[in-house]
């Protein structure tokens, strides 16, 4: 929770191109394996949905759109687990019936990985 408070307040001060930046500091911090991860899903929603926002939230990398988180990377350094993860707030347009999953465990990107990624950041972004 701090570290979403200093985001806040930082992001006030700093104004809005200061995400990328954010990002790219955070995600340059991770471990060799979260950060392969996050550079290939920085990479790929930068092409796919160019019109997503970079910033920080919680303290790691998420992609926003008008001002609100649509989906975020979540290093697995970040609680100790054994893998990271790729998710989606309600803001993503990801609806698909009655359930449909909002997170998804990562643990390389291969180039199966890649298209699904692909695919949800496309859908997500709407």
């Amino acid at each position: 929770m701090k570290e979403r408070a200093k985001e806040v307040r930082t992001a006030k001060r700093k104004g809005s191109d200061a995400g990328l930046a954010d990002v790219l500091e955070k995600i340059a911090e991770m471990p060799d394996a979260d950060r392969e991860i996050a550079e290939r899903i920085h990479a790929i929603v930068t092409e796919v949905a160019p019109d997503l926002q970079p910033k920080t939230w919680y303290g790691q990398p998420a992609y926003a759109k008008n001002g609100k988180v649509v989906l975020f990377f979540q290093a697995s350094s970040k609680f100790k687990t054994r893998y990271a993860t790729l998710g989606f707030n309600e803001d993503a347009a990801l609806d698909d019936g009655e359930l449909w999953p909002t997170a998804f465990a990562i643990t390389a990107v291969t180039s199966a990985v890649e298209s699904t990624i692909r695919d949800l950041v496309a859908r997500a972004a709407g």
